[in-house]
């Protein structure tokens, strides 16, 4: 208790002490976890469908989308999404997208809309939210395409395919397909930064990071980057990117101007039992996969899959100042500036203090 409040403290004399929620999908436990910040206490445990990997949130924040995965093997694939209403802490709709199966990488448009890619389709999907259906799709021809980014003004989105290691460029508007851009094995994580020109590619077969020209869709530089690059995301003042590397565990912070590493910061949870997990041959390490930055940009949520930990990363000093739990393997996260309510504990929760743990220091 006295690190939680010592953190907390820290959090209030940094001023960045706004009320907002965190939204973690637990991909072992098809439960998201809607965690009160800056106390880092989890509010609401909901339940989503099997697998939840990603999280994508309404610019207004009231909404959160959740992609329904799936498990292992093609019987098991997901073919749904689950709509969130954040202040009110509940599940708003499951949205059937039929023959789409594996959703993963989403995007909200605007408040009603978003785009979903959907690697047994092949394609990108514009969904609209409120009504629960697929309204267009675009197929990238590409293999396990798997996350997307779009440019500020929404002209154009970028799918990146693991297997194929390609980027598809898609007319925002035309709802057509530009061009695969080939950058390198294993292409997964993806950002666009903010001014819209530069989008950045993790290739993690191959432990690179390449830079693609926004407009002219030409690869600007791949840079090294070990290893198992797999997420990657901009800073709103879209001066740097940050990395995560699943397989060493760390996280590099890489200029936007010269494209140049300008650090690697080592985070501190080791991994849990691996039995059963997705990556559960990553040896000791806590494979830090999702990223999410706060808008103001003064820090970064680094999600642990193996270690059933969120570490809270300080942008301005480029240290980790605490950290907090929400589920079991916690993947994909999503940021509302908005305050969820607590709905109360379950009796199992008020008996055992399950998913409770607020922040701790390290």
């Amino acid at each position: 208790m006295a690190k939680s409040i010592l953190l907390l403290s820290l959090l209030l004399s940094s001023g960045v002490a706004e009320a907002a929620t965190l939204i973690v999908a637990n991909k072992a436990e098809a439960t998201v976890s809607l965690v009160a910040l800056p106390e880092g206490k989890v509010v609401a445990t909901l339940p989503v469908g099997s697998g939840p990997h990603e999280v994508a949130v309404s610019p207004g924040g009231g909404l959160a989308l959740v992609a329904n995965y799936g498990l292992a093997g093609p019987e098991n694939a997901g073919s749904t999404l689950t709509l969130l209403d954040v202040a009110a802490a509940k599940v708003v709709r499951t949205i059937d997208l039929g023959e789409h199966r594996r959703p993963h990488g989403m995007v909200f448009l605007d408040e009603h809309r978003a785009l979903v890619t959907s690697e047994v389709s092949k394609a990108l999907l514009e969904v609209d939210v409120e009504a629960g259906k697929v309204l267009s799709t675009v197929a990238t021809g590409q293999e396990i395409s798997h996350m997307v980014a779009v440019t500020p003004d929404g002209s154009r989105a970028f799918v990146s395919s693991i297997r194929s290691g390609t980027v598809s460029a898609i007319d925002g508007k035309a709802k057509v397909l530009l061009k695969n851009v080939p950058t390198g094995d294993g292409a997964e994580g993806i950002a666009v930064t903010p001014d819209g020109k530069q989008v950045w590619v993790t290739n993690r077969a191959v432990d690179t990071v390449s830079v693609l020209d926004a407009a002219s869709l030409e690869v600007l530089t791949s840079l090294p980057c070990a290893s198992f690059p797999i997420r990657v995301e901009a800073t709103p003042d879209g001066s740097r990117v940050l990395v995560s590397n699943a397989k060493s565990g760390d996280l590099a912070v890489f200029t936007t101007a010269d494209r140049k590493l300008e650090r690697r910061i080592s985070l501190a949870p080791t991994a849990k039992e691996t039995d059963g997990r997705l990556m559960g041959d990553f040896g000791s390490s806590s494979v830090p996969i999702g990223i999410e930055i706060a808008p103001d940009g003064k820090r970064a949520y680094v999600a642990h899959a193996n270690a059933d930990q969120i570490t809270i990363l300080d942008l301005e000093t480029w240290t980790a100042v605490g950290s907090l739990t929400a589920g079991k393997e916690p993947d994909g996260m999503g940021y509302s500036k908005l305050d969820a309510p607590s709905p109360g504990p379950s009796p199992a929760e008020a008996g055992e203090g399950k998913r409770s743990a607020g922040l701790a220091r390290i």
